[in-house]
């Protein structure tokens, strides 16, 4: 099992920044990738970036070039650093790890609110 808790949510006026973070526990030494889902209200959940174990990235079109994912290997934590963030934006922010298996683990989620 992997736990993920997530934090960095928060209110930002649009063209502001935000850094999120994932903290992973567990048998993190099976998960194979990570990544930051967003849910908006009324609205699937859908992917906004992730990054395997060996640092290849992939990003959602609506997020490229505003976006980055990272992680520290020694704390067993993700980023996602926002800047340029738009109300469109707004969601709740889920962390989320993939095993060797295929099994997804998921936080709690973090909200992101942008006010125009």
């Amino acid at each position: 099992q992997v736990q993920l808790v997530e934090s960095g949510g928060g209110l930002v006026q649009a063209g502001g920044s935000l850094r999120l973070s994932c903290a992973a526990s567990g048998t993190i030494f099976s998960i194979t990738a990570m990544g930051w889902y967003r849910q908006a209200p009324g609205k699937q959940r859908e992917l906004v970036a992730s990054i395997t174990t060996g640092g290849r990235t992939n990003y959602a079109d609506s997020v490229k070039g505003r976006f980055t994912i990272s992680k520290d290997n020694a704390n067993n934590k993700v980023y996602l650093q926002m800047n340029s963030l738009k109300p469109e934006d707004t969601a709740v922010y889920y962390c989320n790890a993939e095993n060797l298996f295929s099994m997804n683990f998921w936080g709690k989620g973090t909200l992101v609110t942008v006010s125009s």
